[in-house]
C-alpha cells in the first residue's frame, strides 16, 4: 500500500538477482505503492534491517506512488496483495491491465499473497523474505527465458 515494506524488499531482492546474473543493466525495475502516505521516505526500519540480515541494501530505496505511466513503462506490475489490486483497477481504470498480477499467483508455487508485516513482529519480515526470494527465483527464470 504506502512502498515501505514489501514493495521495496522485492525490488531490492530482484535487483541483487539481476546483478548475480548480469542482467542489471538489462531490466528495468522498480517499486510503487498504491497509497501515497510514505511518498519520499525510506523503506520501514525493520524491512531495512531484515533485507540487510540476507545480504539486500534497500538503503537507497525512496517509496513512490504507482502513475499512469507505469502501465506502458513496465512490462509487468505485480501487486503484493488482492486489496493492492484492487486499488489498481480502481485507481487506473482506463489502462492496459495485460501485465499486471498478483506477484506470488504468477512466480510462486503455494501461496497468492505477500502478508503485509507492517503490524507485526520480525518473524513477519522474516516470512515476507521468504517469499519474496522464492518469487524473485522464478521471476528470475522467466526474464532470463524472454531476454
Amino acid at each position: 500500500m504506502g512502498n515501505i515494506c514489501r514493495s521495496p524488499t522485492a525490488e531490492g531482492i530482484f535487483r541483487h538477482r539481476l546483478q548475480r546474473a548480469g542482467l542489471a543493466e538489462r531490466v528495468q525495475v522498480d517499486s510503487a505503492g498504491t497509497g501515497d502516505w510514505h511518498v519520499g521516505k525510506a523503506p520501514d526500519a525493520r524491512a531495512l534491517w531484515a533485507a540487510a540480515g540476507r545480504g539486500y541494501d534497500l538503503a537507497s530505496l525512496r517509496a513512490r506512488q504507482v502513475v499512469a505511466e507505469d502501465f506502458s513503462r513496465f512490462d509487468l506490475i505485480l501487486a503484493m496483495d488482492h486489496d493492492n489490486l484492487y486499488h489498481l483497477d480502481r485507481l487506473f481504470p482506463g489502462e492496459d491491465k495485460a501485465g499486471v498480477d498478483l506477484f506470488l499467483r504468477r512466480y510462486a508455487l503455494d501461496v497468492e499473497e505477500v502478508p503485509d508485516p507492517y503490524y507485526g513482529g520480525e518473524a513477519g519480515f522474516e516470512r515476507v523474505l521468504d517469499l519474496l526470494e522464492q518469487g524473485c527465483d522464478a521471476l528470475l527464470a522467466d526474464v532470463e527465458r524472454r531476454l
